[in-house]
């Protein structure tokens, strides 16, 4: 490793070794660009590793409520807004218990990154709160997002951060917040993109991101003359990016046999067709219940509680899109040994460094998600544009320019990394094209 690289690297695992995640996302940025901080100085004159890794702004605030019985309930709120270096803040919110700053400090910097791969003029950012919307009323999620509203508004705008959904951030909350921001501000502004169709929002954007992640997949597949016809493809997760990645790659000829919640997951040899398909989102969207039921809906299919999909059976692609840390080294050992040709993240970063780096190792196609998960946030992008311009695009010019940047984040990062001599190395050319253009800006700007 480039010796500015490894200082860098030490001094932040030895400083915040108390945010794991953080130190992980860090760790496979930094230790994948060493060939272009060698071939480039001027980065470490300009201390933009020491700079970049550091979020020029961090806010945590307290978020009261009073749920359906009367109570005082309270919960912990942040923003972290990373780095403006090529637009404002952009970057999803995440009500879910496991949030804490360390999960949030690696979205928001794995964002810059993913952001800055788009093309899209859009700076990195992340936030949320340790809130569980599951099991609450919809009177008690209302409550709360006019709580954490009352304070995040102060510190956003349609020039300056533009925040989104994620986990536990779907078309409610978002109408929630945007309602709460607009009665605050007196201003119907750009200020959050995942907006209803009907008040400001784009077509396609709840399924851009399992769509970016196939159409990302079926790009690597080229580089080796294959595409997804007839490939078996395991997926995990349920929630958007999961059923609409599902969509997506059944469309393009692939057998999904798979998906799975924090509780378990499903293999279902029969593929989940259309109609299995509109079950899910009706089971996650409106019932908001368990996947197992998928199994009692469809008795052909098995259900496995405690389990993840990757060591359960063969597949060809794997697309893991529930959340961080899910495919670990013994999951990557089984895919390997079954047959496994493509590993596409549609998560942030749900491989593990050491699950990465067997993949890796054995020659299969791997995508991070900073590249096949940015297909949302450009998305989003594209919500901000037809925003800006008071028009709305129809669904076939959306999904036409998302293809397009899916395309461009591919030949993007397999350029770069052939540019330093390994063109299948995804994750290092995502990560250099990604960080080169940021760093650039940085320089630019000055101090």
């Amino acid at each position: 490793m480039n010796q500015y690289a490894q200082n860098v690297l030490s001094d932040i695992q030895a400083r915040y070794n108390n945010e794991p995640e953080f130190v992980q996302s860090v760790t496979e940025v930094v230790g994948s660009i060493s060939k272009l901080l060698d071939a480039t100085p001027k980065y470490e004159k300009n201390k933009i590793l020491e700079r970049i890794v550091i979020p020029e702004r961090t806010i945590t605030f307290q978020v009261p409520w009073i749920d359906d019985k009367g109570e005082f309930q309270i919960n912990t709120g942040y923003r972290i807004q990373f780095n403006s270096a090529i637009g404002p803040y952009k970057g999803g919110l995440r009500f879910h218990p496991s949030v804490n700053l360390s999960i949030l400090k690696f979205l928001g910097f794995e964002q810059i990154f993913k952001n800055s791969l788009t093309t899209l003029p859009m700076g990195g950012g992340k936030g949320g709160a340790d809130f569980n919307p599951k099991g609450k009323s919809d009177r008690e999620v209302m409550a709360f997002c006019q709580s954490f509203m009352r304070e995040l508004y102060r510190h956003i705008g349609a020039s300056t951060d533009v925040p989104a959904g994620d986990i536990g951030v779907g078309a409610r909350e978002i109408g929630f917040l945007f309602g709460q921001y607009k009665k605050i501000v007196n201003s119907y502004d750009s200020v959050l993109t995942g907006k209803g169709l009907n008040w400001g929002g784009s077509l396609v954007r709840p399924e851009a991101t399992g769509y970016g992640c196939v159409y990302f997949a079926f790009e690597m597949l080229a580089t080796r003359n294959q595409d997804l016809e007839n490939k078996r493809i395991m997926v995990s997760g349920s929630g958007n990016v999961a059923q609409f990645a599902i969509v997506k790659a059944t469309h393009l000829g692939g057998k999904v046999i798979s998906c799975s919640d924090s509780n378990g997951c499903i293999i279902d040899e029969d593929g989940i067709d259309a109609e299995k398909q509109a079950f899910i989102r009706e089971l996650k969207n409106v019932k908001r219940g368990r996947i197992r039921e998928y199994a009692e809906r469809f008795p052909r299919a098995k259900y496995y509680e405690g389990k993840r999909p990757w060591q359960i059976t063969s597949c060809d692609v794997a697309l893991p899109c529930a959340t961080q840390n899910e495919l670990d080294l013994d999951d990557a050992k089984a895919l390997v040994a079954n047959g496994c040709i493509c590993v596409c993240e549609g998560a942030n970063m749900p491989t593990t460094l050491e699950a990465t780096q067997y993949i890796q190792s054995n020659k299969l196609l791997f995508s991070p998600g900073k590249a096949s998960n940015a297909g949302g946030v450009a998305t989003s992008g594209l919500e901000m544009s037809q925003n800006a311009m008071r028009l709305s695009w129809d669904a076939g010019e959306v999904d036409n320019r998302l293809h397009n940047i899916m395309i461009n984040i591919h030949n993007a990062a397999r350029n770069a990394a052939a540019e330093f001599g390994e063109p299948d190395n995804y994750v290092m050319g995502a990560n250099i094209a990604g960080f080169r253009k940021v760093a650039d800006a940085m320089i630019d700007l000055g101090i």
